[in-house]
């Protein structure tokens, strides 16, 4: 026999599903909600580290990536160490150099790191080819997919250097290697080449362990490779425990907020199934008594009224994996573009046990109720019928008569009185509602917020370069670039500081001072630097005059506001063991200087250091950009026109500065927010109407007598939704704060998921008047749900009503 039973007991379990359909309604919609963010959630718990593991294990990533010098250390001694205790696999060695190239623009990438090897595969790393082809011969060079793009595709050229005699490579494809040991990859030959050319060269191992899984043992791998070559012969290593948590940085920010959802979709889900079970064996103890009468044992009238939840709860839940998938899609697509042809989607046992999970909180839900329904006996269930148990509530009805109200009004805020578990689970539909409602727009500003401090320039009107678009002459051969972690070289290129055809940066500024309409300005060169105890090189945005329009939100101390001074984000201060106050050596080209750490900037640039500071401490370097702001009145595009007249010729250019746009991780999480939030709104809609419904047909009879003796539509209005509107106002009352916690908690997760803390302006985003109007709305959102059976009643004739009970 099945759970929902065969013959008779079938047909009472269908009969239920099909007259009950506000219930059997509410009940699928929430538990399709509550599974679709489980579903979302549990893929993006899986997507955090997934992605990162099975690309790994199935390129055959590098424990540690080592480089050593090749003068101390020879090839065959470095392939002995492939024989190390410990070691389960090496590869190499391959040469391997860092270089900066350069565009056809003249524009120079960031350093990269290339390394000659003469095909992708090998017992280590075996690098994925995305697109193209692997270099072949010399003059070819296979780049890291970031850098793919509409600057750079296959059969572009980039130049080994900016000097006029560079070598130039030619882009033949784009690869993926999960554990970041190059930006870029050559022919050995190729690479032999270059280093003949003067820059200098080493020879890069790649090791797998038998025990590589912590810091320690990592540590430990590296102290005995180091032994086994000899003093000096090590240059470095790179660990993949490094590389792993950057690439689980990416999903990892979306979880928090989206189990918060979970959370909340699951909680409402047993409130909403077990009000409405409840409300029908309330609304039901006389067809239970008759069906006790007939035969059924106390243990099929359970079975029929948990079969009854399970019904549409099974609908709702196949729904529910259905749209979970659906909405992980982008999420996961965002994440598996970083791994190659490594395929994500939701794990199998996520869908598997989001449901089983599902199915065993709905028939908990449904159990406590239906029991009670199976302990009713048959006689006094059907004496009692639908009638309330005598003086239930009429202490409410007394006090609440002597306040200087209209009758119909202190009648109706009586009722909830009469069936307090009823209003209670509808005081809570409100409240969750109300929390998701206030957690939704907390946490949309703060995405918000997050996207604005992070592109600083955009608050300016016009932009006013040193180059002027599509006029530099191209160097002569093809170039050669690539890049690991690198931003790509279409929206993260360094201008270089001898670009041919650039204009003076001198003669700019002074042409922009004299243009009229001019509110403030600041010049800006985004470049590359080394810092004294940070390996490899670090972006650095260089600033000259007042830049506070361009300043990053701060996490603690002060922006930059002179001379010897360094703003820099959090990692920079993890990674170098310093704290604001300290101080560092920066290098730029050839100079150097000490300067100060002032603050601790927000930045949630994933595992790239960006640090800030004044242009001054570098004689050198040259402003490419001049980000303006003009006077009030002025119109940006008319002076932009001017300004571009005047510049143009000197090679620069000048432009209005476009809107804002969000990143792409940053509208998902938005939209994502916003549609889970509807769908906790709805459902929380759908629970109150269940429970209006059940109390109107209750005190049918009584609106029909009040009809009868002269209560008038508006009247019958006011008495179904006073109750409503209390119950609403209370439930604002509790949900609002919560909400607001509920941000105050997530976001914070949500920064150290990243590697950041959040300032002020990303979580301070709720005012009074969000307050007032999100209190106003847990008010709206009960009436609305009311909406429906308050115009049944309104409308329903007083004989029509007393025929009714």
């Amino acid at each position: 026999m099945s759970l929902f039973g065969h013959g008779a007991l079938g047909r009472v379990v269908r009969s239920g599903v099909g007259r009950r359909r506000v219930q059997t309604v509410v009940i699928a919609l929430a538990t399709m909600m509550a599974v679709a963010s489980a579903v979302v959630a549990g893929a993006l718990m899986v997507a955090a580290a997934a992605p990162f593991d099975h690309a790994f294990a199935e390129q055959r990533g590098a424990h540690i990536t080592a480089q050593f010098d090749p003068a101390t250390a020879s090839a065959a001694r470095l392939a002995e160490t492939g024989r190390l205790d410990g070691v389960t696999a090496s590869a190499g060695p391959y040469p391997s150099m860092a270089f900066r190239p350069v565009d056809r623009a003249g524009f120079r990438l960031p350093a990269l790191t290339l390394v000659g090897r003469s095909g992708p595969h090998g017992d280590v790393d075996r690098v994925e080819v995305t697109s193209g082809r692997w270099a072949q011969r010399p003059g070819e060079i296979v780049l890291s997919s970031s850098f793919e793009g509409p600057g750079i595709e296959i059969g572009s050229a980039l130049r080994t250097s900016d000097t006029a005699d560079a070598p130039a490579l030619s882009v033949v494809g784009f690869a993926v290697s999960s554990s970041r040991t190059a930006d870029s990859w050559a022919t050995p030959a190729q690479v032999a080449a270059l280093a003949s050319g003067g820059h200098p060269v080493m020879s890069q191992m790649l090791y797998r362990f038998d025990r590589a899984g912590t810091k320690e043992q990592i540590l430990a791998a590296r102290a005995k490779l180091a032994a086994a070559v000899g003093s000096g012969a090590l240059l470095g290593t790179q660990s993949w425990l490094d590389t792993k948590r950057a690439a689980d940085q990416g999903a990892a920010a979306t979880v928090p907020f989206v189990t918060a959802f979970g959370v909340l979709g699951i909680v409402m889900s047993v409130i909403i199934v077990s009000s409405v079970i409840s409300g029908a064996v309330g609304t039901g103890l006389r067809r239970i008594g008759i069906l006790k009468a007939i035969g059924f044992t106390p243990r099929e009238v359970v079975r029929a009224y948990v079969a009854q939840a399970l019904v549409p709860a099974s609908v709702g839940i196949v729904v529910g994996v259905v749209l979970g998938n659906l909405l992980a899609v982008p999420m996961l697509a965002d994440t598996e573009s970083m791994y190659g042809t490594v395929a994500l989607s939701v794990a199998w046992w996520v869908d598997a046990a989001v449901p089983a999970a599902a199915l065993l909180v709905v028939g908990l839900a449904a159990l406590i109720p239906a029991r009670r329904a199976g302990k009713l006996h048959t006689v006094e269930a059907i004496a009692v019928g639908r009638a309330p148990r005598t003086g239930r509530g009429q202490w409410a009805h007394r006090a609440l008569g002597r306040l200087p109200l209209p009758r119909p009004v202190t009648y109706g805020l009586a009722t909830p009185f009469t069936h307090p578990v009823r209003a209670l689970a509808m005081l809570l539909a409100v409240a969750f509602g109300t929390i998701a409602a206030t957690f939704a727009v907390g946490l949309t500003s703060s995405l918000s917020a997050v996207g604005s401090s992070q592109d600083p320039e955009s608050r300016a009107a016009v932009t006013v370069t040193t180059v002027k678009p599509h006029t530099i002459a191209p160097p002569p051969p093809p170039p050669a670039g690539g890049g690991g972690e690198s931003p790509s070289p279409v929206s993260g290129s360094v201008a270089g500081t001898s670009t041919p055809g650039a204009a003076d940066p001198a003669e700019v500024r002074a042409a922009l001072t004299s243009q009229a309409g001019l509110g403030s300005y600041y010049g800006k060169l985004p470049t590359e630097a080394a810092v004294a105890g940070v390996s490899g090189t670090v972006q650095i945005s260089l600033y000259e005059g007042d830049a506070r329009d361009g300043s990053y939100a701060m996490l603690s101390g002060h922006w930059i506001t002179g001379k010897g001074q360094v703003v820099v984000p959090t990692r920079f201060l993890e990674r170098t063991s310093t704290e604001v106050g300290d101080t560092v050596r920066v290098t730029y080209e050839k100079e150097s200087a000490d300067l100060r750490i002032v603050g601790e900037s927000f930045d949630t640039s994933g595992n790239e250091l960006e640090i800030h500071a004044d242009m001054a401490d570098f004689p050198s370097a040259r402003a490419s950009t001049f980000l303006v702001t003009v006077k009030s009145g002025v119109s940006a595009e008319a002076f932009a026109r001017k300004l571009a007249a005047v510049v143009r010729p000197l090679g620069g250019n000048a432009t209005t500065v476009p809107p804002a746009e969000q990143k792409g991780v940053i509208l998902l999480m938005e939209a994502m927010a916003l549609l889970l939030t509807l769908m906790l709104v709805c459902v929380a809609g759908l629970g109150i109407l269940n429970s209006v419904v059940l109390d109107t047909r209750e005190r049918v009879h009584d609106l029909g007598v009040c009809k009868a003796i002269g209560m008038t539509p508006r009247q019958t209005v006011s008495l179904v939704l006073a109750p409503v509107a209390a119950i609403g106002a209370l439930g604002a009352v509790m949900g609002v704060p919560t909400g607001y916690v509920l941000h105050g908690l997530v976001m914070p997760v949500m920064g150290r998921a990243v590697g950041t803390g959040m300032p002020a302006p990303v979580l301070d985003v709720y005012s009074p008047v969000h307050m007032l109007l999100l209190g106003l709305g847990g008010v709206v959102l009960a009436v609305l749900g009311a909406l429906v059976p308050v115009g049944w009643a309104a409308r329903a004739r007083a004989a029509t009503a007393l025929r009714t009970e």
